[in-house]
């Protein structure tokens, strides 16, 4: 049943990404329709979501925030998609890598964790590969379907990638300190723990929720270098990307700093333009709760 949906829905893809892109965003205002309008996917889910992150604002403008969010989705798998057929050229035009030379400077001594939300664009990101001197890792969670696993590992390294599990990320890290490999690992920061694992809890938009510590734990670990790579939407299908360092050593840190700056950088993002973050996900879910390790 896997390689039946995969032979069905593939060769979809491939003529949507290869679409003048007129046409190509057309493809996406029609999803949104039927996203939105038709089967109202997590409208619910992305409303709450809303409501207790920003409890200032009126219902008008949370449903205004939405409508604009579900666009932005839409768009987002579509570029995803296009990623089947952009070419080098093109992808840097669409995704402008600001500073470059900020994070080659950093590659030539340390290796680094290049860590993001899900906001904006952050398929892209594996772009910056093309541009850095060191191996490029990108981190990802597997997908059930095995053909459109492979899928998505194939898009991901069409861009001088190396895609890696979140399984396999601690010990290629380890391994690649060992060998003196330096490398470039992204990975997207923010999901939800599951809350029998969480180990740390944080203020997140002003909610107490557990929070992801994995990057930390990593480069205290193995002093690796810290930078948060910035995503901002400039215009439909055009992007830009900032790096900024959180810690150059991730020794000499404090315990939690890395990743209560990776909140910050977070949060100022969300705020100011919340319509290109990812609410459908349950971020909040476990908000109010008691942390399990302190029953």
């Amino acid at each position: 049943m896997q390689l039946l949906v995969f032979i069905l829905v593939y060769p979809i893809l491939w003529v949507v990404s290869i679409l003048p892109h007129t046409l190509f965003y057309g493809v996406s205002n029609i999803m949104y329709f039927f996203v939105f309008r038709v089967f109202g996917y997590r409208k619910k889910v992305v409303l709450d979501n809303l409501k207790l992150t920003f409890p200032d604002k009126s219902d008008e403008e949370l449903k205004t925030i939405r409508i604009k969010f579900y666009k932005h989705m839409c768009d987002m798998f579509m570029e995803m998609v296009k990623t089947m057929s952009l070419s080098k050229a093109k992808v840097k035009k669409r995704f402008n890598v600001v500073d470059i030379d900020k994070l080659k400077a950093i590659e030539k001594n340390k290796s680094i964790l290049l860590v993001c939300a899900h906001y904006a664009n952050w398929e892209w990101m594996v772009s910056i590969n093309n541009l850095i001197d060191t191996e490029g890792y990108a981190v990802y969670q597997k997908i059930a379907n095995k053909y459109f696993d492979k899928w998505i590992r194939n898009l991901r390294a069409r861009w001088n990638t190396t895609p890696i599990t979140q399984k396999d990320t601690v010990k290629t890290v380890i391994r690649n300190e060992k060998r003196g490999v330096k490398a470039i690992y992204g990975m997207v920061s923010d999901q939800s723990p599951q809350y029998s694992r969480a180990q740390h809890w944080s203020n997140f938009m002003g909610l107490n929720v557990p929070i992801h510590n994995g990057a930390e734990t990593l480069a205290r670990k193995l002093d690796l270098a810290v930078v948060y790579a910035k995503v901002s939407k400039v215009k439909r299908g055009y992007y830009k990307v900032e790096f900024i360092p959180i810690t150059l050593a991730g020794k000499e840190t404090e315990k939690d700093y890395i990743t209560e700056e990776f909140l910050r950088l977070t949060e100022e993002q969300i705020k100011e333009k919340p319509e290109y973050y990812l609410w459908t996900h349950k971020r909040w879910k476990h908000a109010g709760k008691k942390p399990k390790f302190d029953k």
